[in-house]
């Protein structure tokens, strides 16, 4: 059974590195009592009282006053000096030394109430070695060192500019007090809890309630989400509606049954946090890292959640939500992405949790500047082979904006996603970094998967209206985008021998099936010919009239290639008379030997769908 203390009088006990899980000290006095580095998993403090004890608190008190007395001592030597300047007996150096002090103060002072007494300590020694005199040290230090009463009130007003002075009474007011430094509070309870001169820096926080605490804003927090002002007032009240919380890092905070109805969470840490029965209605959960978070009965209706980041360990078990918005919205769009999308229809009871489902087993891998299709093709067929028990499979493809590009791969439950991730990118960055010749012998070593993947890669990031309706195997109407800004790719195991490739564009999903290791379809072939058509385009050095001849006609063969019945072999004619263009190029032109190189593989591809043999393109 775990230990109860509840109602003792345990001041200034020891209870260092013990395991105290669920013990109860419940309206215990435990002021002054050590608790540093002990296991208080789900322990009860509530009504405790904590801080300092009597003698320490008088001691305390005794040390401020002899601070203030060295403090009222210099300060009235540093009047002393600046007196000297109306003093006509003095001598000139002294004189001059009143002067000095009477600019340093004013001065400083100007900085302490402008700019914050931490900036204030930084000019205050700069203009006490720039003048070298001990005198002019003297007075600096006098003037920087006075908690004068403007900027203690400041300070307790919770100012940022004078942080450094509050923190600095906090943890001077704390010393010993009770402390929790280092301890495991997961669960514990403070509910109505005394918590003024408390040490809770580096303590595991998680799901630890402060619900109508007291004094809370004179504890020592540490880099716990307790630093901050407005996250204190929050715990304590359960109100956050219209508040911007923003990119904080407030992992573990429990803010069960909080109001956060149109709260910002835009980029912040959520993750093992209790949402239990909070209300998020509208809630701006953009980016928002929310692993094993627990919405156990909270209520998501109408929140905004583009890009969150949830695990197979957040908990949505109970969750109220009738429908949620895919995407921030806009002036132009109020409502984007709406889900479900018709607007007239709401989740039922459970559909929440099985419409988000699907997101919880992903490796979401997001490239935000200089897309390399190749690269990408490349480190995704190397992490397949290197990672056979992660089950990668490639889902989803979507570009955003005019550089980014979001690769989303399905993955066994117990992948580490974020070591995948990281040898995915290491080997994506080595393979940026590499000569293109390094890159066309790497290419040569690979089967014909890769050269697939690049293509649909490459289809997704710059040809939106690409597929017709003659290369569509399957249409159906699926999620509306009004945007029509972003373009979506599914596909099937990598390793499996087929890929599906679904495209959202303006208001409907089509979905191509590419059969690999059989007969190339009509759809593979004009992937393959929009492709050499990106890298002639994509060479700039290459010689204008070679270029222009090129694609009038790479243009001839796809235009056949994309009849109804197409003439196979006009079109291979045509094909063959690009491929001539360009090998010619490549004998005068560096580029043109680059650029050759890489169409070479794609028209290898090519030859048992025109039926021709190796030579006729040259090969």
């Amino acid at each position: 059974m775990p230990p109860d203390y509840s109602g003792q009088k345990l001041r200034g006990r020891s209870f260092k590195g013990q395991n105290l899980a669920g013990a109860d000290f419940s309206h215990a006095d435990i002021r002054g009592t050590n608790f540093t580095g002990a296991n208080l998993r789900g322990a009860n403090f509530t009504g405790a009282k904590a801080g300092l004890q009597r003698r320490w608190a008088l001691l305390l008190v005794l040390l401020s006053w002899l601070l203030s007395a060295i403090s009222g001592f210099l300060y009235l030597f540093n009047a002393a000096i600046i007196s000297s300047i109306f003093d006509s007996s003095q001598t000139v150096e002294n004189q001059v030394a009143g002067w000095v002090a009477l600019v340093v103060t004013i001065i400083v002072y100007i900085i302490i109430i402008c700019r914050g007494i931490s900036v204030s300590l930084v000019f205050a020694f700069a203009f006490a070695f720039a003048f070298a005199g001990a005198v002019a040290f003297a007075v600096a230090f006098a003037v920087a060192g006075a908690v004068s009463a403007y900027i203690a009130w400041r300070a307790m007003k919770g100012d940022e500019k004078y942080a450094l002075v509050r923190n600095a009474a906090v943890a001077f007011a704390a010393i010993g007090g009770t402390s929790f430094r280092g301890a495991d509070l997961t669960d514990a309870n403070f509910t109505a809890a005394k918590l003024k001169s408390t040490d809770f820096r580096t303590a595991k926080l998680i799901r630890t309630c402060f619900h109508k605490t007291k004094l809370i804003d004179r504890v020592r927090p540490g880099t716990s989400y307790l630093q901050h002002s407005q996250i204190r007032q929050l715990i304590l009240t359960g109100q956050g509606q219209d508040k911007n919380f923003n990119r904080l890092d407030l992992r573990g905070i429990n803010l069960k049954a909080t109001l956060l109805t149109d709260a910002s969470f835009i980029g912040t840490d959520l993750s093992e946090a209790c949402l239990q029965d909070a209300d998020l209605s509208r809630a701006k959960l953009v980016q928002t890292q929310l692993d094993n978070t627990d919405f156990t009965g909270a209520t998501l209706t109408g929140a905004y959640i583009q890009d969150w980041n949830i695990t197979h360990e957040t908990n949505f078990r109970g969750v109220k939500c009738e429908y949620v918005y895919m995407r921030l919205p806009t002036k132009e769009n109020p409502n984007p992405l709406r889900k479900p999308d018709n607007n007239a229809e709401v989740f039922s009871d459970g559909d929440f949790g099985d419409f988000i489902q699907p997101i919880f087993d992903t490796l979401d891998l997001y490239h935000n500047q200089g897309v390399d299709p190749r690269a990408i093709a490349i480190s995704f067929k190397e992490l397949a082979e290197k990672n056979p028990d992660a089950e990668l499979e490639i889902v989803a493809m979507e570009k955003r904006g005019d550089d980014k590009f979001l690769l989303r791969a399905k993955t066994a439950p117990s992948a580490d996603k974020s070591e995948l991730s990281g040898q995915y990118f290491d080997t994506y960055n080595q393979i940026k970094g590499l000569p293109e010749r390094e890159i066309q012998l790497l290419l040569a070593e690979k089967d014909n998967q890769i050269h697939r993947l690049e293509n649909m890669v490459m289809t997704a990031l710059e040809r939106p209206s690409f597929y017709s309706n003659t290369q569509i195997e399957q249409v159906r109407t699926m999620t509306n985008n009004p945007n029509g800004d972003s373009q979506n790719i599914s596909f099937g195991n990598v390793d499996g021998g087929n890929f599906q490739v679904a495209r959202d564009n303006s208001n409907q999903q089509m979905e191509v099936k590419v059969k690999q290791g059989k007969e190339l379809t009509q759809a593979d072939v004009i992937q393959m010919l929009v492709r050499i058509e990106q890298l002639v385009n994509s060479t700039p050095e290459l010689p204008s009239a070679d270029k222009e001849k090129s694609l009038r006609y790479l243009g001839a063969a796809k235009e056949e290639t994309q009849a109804a019945e197409p003439d196979k072999q006009l079109a291979a004619g045509n094909l063959k008379r690009m491929a001539q263009t360009i090998e010619t190029a490549s004998k005068t032109v560096e580029s043109g030997k680059t650029l050759w190189g890489n169409i070479q593989p794609v028209l290898q591809e090519l030859l048992p769908y025109f039926g021709v043999a190796k030579t006729f393109f040259g090969l």
